[in-house]
């Protein structure tokens, strides 16, 4: 049997410290939830992760957004970006047209059948996310949202005291 890192810190554990393990739980969670979401995507819609995740940013923005508003919300980069924007298009899910104040910047943006077929894989995959989630109760999914928000605090103020060359 292939054991994950969070098990093997777990059988271990004199050899990692409690951070170590936190992060390998989160890790082998998201993997996890995420390894999912993409397999039931395809499966069900014959779609990548990235691609719903571009529909769902442009899917708030009915006006459109620029290529670079869209890379900067997904965090990636601007190349990846162009890449599931000309496979959407091919598809007709999305449009693209030159910005009416820079011709230099393509703004893009869902088409009705981009849209309509989004809210369906909208649906369905909200319906997958609180399946996954089923065993929890509402106040354990509270308790987590509180403290995985003072883990996102933590995690962008190590950050940040890096960015200004100040880590340990």
């Amino acid at each position: 049997m292939i054991l994950d890192s969070e098990t093997k810190a777990v059988e271990l554990p004199d050899d990692h410290g409690d951070e170590l393990r936190l992060w390998l739980r989160l890790l082998t969670c998201t993997t996890l939830i995420e390894g999912e979401v993409r397999s039931r995507l395809r499966e069900r819609f014959d779609v990548t992760l990235p691609r719903f995740d571009l529909m769902a940013q442009l899917d708030k923005v009915p006006d459109g957004m620029t290529l670079s508003d869209v890379s900067k919300r997904m965090m990636v980069s601007n190349g990846n970006v162009t890449g599931l924007v000309e496979r959407l298009v091919e598809s007709g899910h999305v449009d693209r047209r030159t910005s009416d104040t820079d011709r230099r910047v393509q703004v893009i943006r869902l088409t009705k059948l981009g849209r309509a077929e989004f809210r369906k894989m909208a649906e369905e995959h909200e319906t997958w996310i609180a399946e996954i989630f089923s065993d929890l109760a509402p106040k354990d999914v509270r308790e987590l949202m509180r403290l995985l928000a003072k883990t996102k605090a933590s995690a962008q103020k190590a950050a940040q005291k890096a960015a200004n060359g100040k880590a340990p």
